[in-house]
């Protein structure tokens, strides 16, 4: 029923920049907050940044913090990862989630085992 696509993942050079999309469908958009998620090779999925709602509160990981924007458009039901000044290090599948239920702070998606809703993922690939 809940499905998150995300797309718009490639091959970029060290210092470029890239936008992921995340379009979803069977759940009302508009009230649940969003995240974005990524897994380098041997690693564990790990937290990027969430915005609220509303779009008025984002949060990001401290790896990424400046360099990479959240943003969302509730009349298109779509999530945005606005990624800039990429690094080697910023390899990994990136996913688009969510959480079933409200939640009063964006802290909770520090913690990927709290998200209920998954999409497949897009490979983001940076050269040095």
């Amino acid at each position: 029923q809940v499905q998150l696509v995300e797309s718009g993942g490639g091959l970029v050079q060290a210092g470029g920049s890239l936008r992921l999309s995340c379009a979803a469908s069977g759940l009302t958009f508009s009230r649940h907050a969003m995240g974005w998620f990524r897994q380098a090779p041997g690693k564990e999925r790990a937290f990027v940044a969430a915005i609220s709602w509303s779009g008025g509160g984002t949060k990001y990981a401290d790896s990424v913090q400046g360099r990479f924007t959240i943003s969302r458009e509730n009349a298109k039901n779509t999530v945005y990862l606005h990624m800039m000044s990429l690094k080697p290090e910023d390899t990994a599948v990136y996913y688009c989630a969510a959480p079933r239920r409200g939640i009063y702070e964006l802290g909770y998606f520090f913690d990927p085992s709290g998200m209920d809703y998954w999409g497949k993922g897009t490979l983001v690939t940076v050269s040095s």
